[in-house]
């Protein structure tokens, strides 16, 4: 009874040093929007024993997404809901009412940024899957 009290205790007391979400800002959209150049198809480096390079999805429609990095995604969708570091990836969540974009970011390069190599989207209703450009078209600025 003794150690249930006291590791009752301890939870309690450890609960307080959660820190409070960062908050991020992001540059403002540029008023005119511009027509960006075309991209050339994003290609990972070779992997190597110290750097595993990503695979980078290439599907239609997803052109404007691979390969930007977390700004620039940023200016496409606005501020993401969920930002999560691992080592030197990321992951950024995008919603709205139609659905729920992650982007994945890898860097391409060992030392490079991370940019966008895959893209998954689900239903914010009930977490089913649905096309991933459509999802990118419903959220787009």
């Amino acid at each position: 009874m003794r150690k249930t009290a006291a590791l009752v205790l301890l939870a309690a007391s450890l609960s307080g040093c959660m820190s409070s979400p960062k908050t991020y800002q992001f540059p403002e959209r540029p008023a005119a929007a511009q027509t960006p150049p075309p991209q050339a198809p994003v290609r990972a480096a070779p992997s190597t024993a110290q750097f595993r390079a990503p695979t980078v999805m290439n599907l239609p429609g997803l052109e404007g997404v691979i390969g930007k990095n977390g700004t620039a995604l940023a200016n496409m969708f606005g501020p993401p809901r969920l930002e999560v570091r691992e080592g030197d990836a990321m992951k950024l969540q995008f919603t709205g009412q139609a659905c729920v974009l992650d982007i994945y970011l890898y860097p391409l390069r060992p030392g490079a940024s991370p940019s966008a190599t895959h893209v998954e989207a689900r239903r914010a209703s009930d977490g089913e899957d649905v096309d991933r450009a459509a999802c990118v078209r419903a959220l787009s600025r």
